[in-house]
């Protein structure tokens, strides 16, 4: 019996020592990420931007143009980016405190203007590399340094986990959304699909396009890798439901864009 090598190391990866805690999803993430760009043979002609948080190790490990933005500032520095070079893959690689807290407004207002580049939008629900406080996507009665008892949006004015996949779904200006997670090998394979599916709009020059990924953060969630595996499934899926939010690549105009969930049923009509 002879072995096949299904897949190899990416060229477009460094070989170099993780610095991920153990069972983080951003290394699976950063692996998908490579993999496409080696795929779509786009390694000259890729930037991605890595601001603060987990994601400012992302240039130690892709062997590819990279540019280290302020926190949140990442879809700014992309625009200018893409602008100067339109025909490179340019790619914001963010976490959900960069981009659903400090960068909200550089993030909304990019996704409206429809800029080209592409979003990997990291999904942990809490803040990472700054030690574990609440973050725009934690769930309600999630524990963290900033909410010791747990989230709370009543009593405690915490507000409620921002769904950002469904609130850029609104813009006119989006035209591929998608929400995928890392916990288990099919929704890996379904990640690395519209990652790739991503990457294709942005070089046919269509608008703004992201895929939010849900990984697992065992280090400040407090778990071992496995119950943080688990964890992420019974309590971040639910809220967070995986698929295409919207797709309007085959749409001629942005205006008859819908969103979908993950079973194709119609949530709401993006803005006319």
């Amino acid at each position: 019996m002879t072995e096949k090598q299904i897949r190899g190391f990416p060229g477009t990866m460094k070989k170099i020592p993780t610095k991920y805690c153990g069972g983080c999803g951003h290394g699976v993430i950063s692996r998908l990420i490579a993999e496409v760009i080696q795929e779509m043979e786009l390694r000259e002609k890729t930037v991605i931007t890595n601001p603060v948080g987990c994601a400012i190790w992302a240039d130690l490990y892709f062997d590819c143009d990279s540019v280290q933005p302020a926190h949140g500032r990442s879809p700014a520095v992309a625009t200018g980016v893409k602008r100067v070079l339109p025909d490179h893959l340019v790619v914001c690689y963010q976490g959900d405190g960069d981009m659903a807290a400090i960068g909200t407004a550089e993030m909304i207002h990019a996704a409206n203007r429809g800029e080209k580049f592409t979003t990997i939008f990291v999904n942990n629900a809490i803040y990472g590399m700054t030690g574990g406080q609440m973050a725009p996507t934690s769930l309600i009665g999630q524990k963290a340094v900033t909410a010791p008892k747990g989230r709370d949006p009543d009593k405690a004015g915490m507000g409620y986990p921002i769904k950002v996949a469904e609130l850029l779904a609104t813009l006119d200006g989006t035209r591929y959304l998608a929400r995928g997670a890392v916990n288990n090998a099919a929704n890996v394979r379904k990640t690395r699909s519209y990652i790739r599916k991503a990457f294709e709009a942005q070089m046919k020059g269509i608008g703004f396009t992201m895929v939010e990924i849900l990984s697992q953060c065992p280090t400040n969630w407090g778990m071992e890798p496995v119950q943080a595996v688990e964890w992420l499934e019974q309590n971040m899926i639910p809220v967070f439901p995986l698929g295409e939010i919207k797709n309007s690549l085959g749409s001629p105009g942005l205006q008859a864009a819908a969103v979908f969930t993950a079973d194709s049923v119609p949530l709401l009509e993006a803005a006319r």
